[in-house]
């Protein structure tokens, strides 16, 4: 359920507590008031009753005065059998009556007033209050319903903002949901500012990332330079390998830097798809099988694209086991190995750069599959990893096609 329709059903449920509470107290006040005033009456007539019925013997005309009458209650004749006075309300010969009888000479004196007019107005009242709480619940509910709806709008206004803050857009912002400074407002204002210090920091880290890869890229220039002028040997392999190692990471980084601040624009093309994965295949340096089972005429950058499919590619060699197979269906390009998979961190959260997952996986920087997800989004190429039911890790390209009209 949500939270405006918990709202709302709280204030009816609320509402009608009070209007049922209110409807009860206001019955119960009015039928205590109609009997008292009938109780009051028949005990004034039945006192005139007695007076006139004891200096002449005989009964007064009204009220309907009676002696001995049968019709009274049984439980008010046996008290004024017993020589003591009461009134009871009780049936009468045209409904609901106040009787009102006392003990005279042996005999029980009685006197009957109707009640059927106040029931009448008992009942005339109990319509009327309910009518009006049927309208205040009405109202209340609906006031309730409005004022839900307006928190539950500004709320998912905020949640959908945070989404898109937690989607990458750190310039997305929720405003001030409002002029009252109540709680959803200053909600609001705690996720703008979160964003913000969350920006500002990210900014400072991607500097701080260019820097010092630009920082490092001039002297590992001339450090691979100068091991060139080593004598051969095991140990200037050594050295050189890990002297290009280091190179590739600095240009790696120096390439995610790029793609965080999105310092490059795509140059869309509409090309053959088989063809630019040809050529990015025979380019690998490793074996690898391509297999066409549909050509496509796709639009797309090739350089970044030959970027994103030469990452899988050399991403498959290293942390899986060949055959390393590469197909195009359509606009659709899966690259597969025969390796363990990607581990379940990779599939739930995505690439993360320095964490390659699984130790079975093999060793890197974790910056390949990075690399390759920032060019995929720059030129509109979905991007989605699996592991293959049969083993082996499979990277989906899926590529935009060209408009037509």
């Amino acid at each position: 359920m949500t939270l405006r329709r918990q709202i709302a059903a709280v204030i009816a449920l609320v509402s009608c507590l009070v209007a049922c509470t209110v409807a009860v107290l206001v019955h119960r006040a009015s039928v205590g008031q109609h009997t008292d005033q009938a109780r009051a009456s028949a005990e004034a007539a039945l006192d005139a009753v007695l007076t006139g019925y004891d200096r002449t013997g005989e009964l007064v005309g009204g009220w309907h005065a009676a002696v001995d009458d049968p019709a009274v209650p049984a439980d008010l004749r046996a008290l004024a059998a017993r020589g003591r006075q009461g009134s009871v309300l009780g049936p009468g010969p045209n409904g609901t009556a106040m009787w009102a009888a006392a003990g005279a000479g042996g005999r029980v004196v009685s006197v009957r007033l109707d009640f059927a007019g106040d029931e009448q107005a008992v009942a005339d009242l109990d319509r009327a209050v309910q009518i009006a709480a049927a309208l205040s619940v009405a109202v209340t509910v609906l006031a309730g319903v409005l004022a839900a709806d307006r928190i539950s709008h500004r709320l998912r206004t905020a949640a959908r903002t945070a989404r898109t803050i937690a989607a990458g857009d750190l310039d997305a912002r929720i405003g001030p949901l409002g002029r009252r400074r109540d709680e959803v407002f200053e909600l609001a204002t705690a996720v703008d500012s979160m964003a913000a210090a969350l920006r500002s920091r990210l900014e400072n880290e991607q500097r701080f990332t260019a820097d010092v890869a630009h920082e490092l890229r001039t002297p590992l220039t001339g450090l691979l330079t100068a091991s060139e002028l080593l004598p051969d040997g095991r140990p200037t392999e050594l050295v050189q390998n890990r002297v290009r190692a280091l190179r590739d990471l600095t240009e790696d980084l120096l390439e995610v830097s790029r793609l965080d601040a999105r310092a490059e624009s795509a140059d869309l093309a509409d090309l053959p798809l088989a063809q630019l994965v040809a050529r990015t295949a025979a380019a690998a340096g490793r074996p690898v099988e391509l297999v066409v089972s549909a050509d496509a005429t796709v639009s797309t950058d090739p350089r970044r694209f030959d970027r994103v499919l030469a990452n899988l590619v050399a991403n498959a060699h290293r942390h899986g086991e060949p055959p390393v197979r590469v197909r195009v269906d359509g606009p659709v390009v899966t690259v597969r190995d025969h390796g363990p998979g990607y581990p379940e961190s990779v599939l739930r959260d995505g690439p993360q750069r320095f964490r390659t997952g699984a130790r079975e996986r093999g060793h890197g920087h974790g910056l390949g599959l990075t690399i390759a997800q920032g060019h995929a989004e720059a030129i509109g190429v979905a991007l989605r990893l699996g592991n293959h039911p049969e083993g082996g890790a499979v990277a989906e390209l899926r590529l935009p096609v060209p408009r037509t009209g």
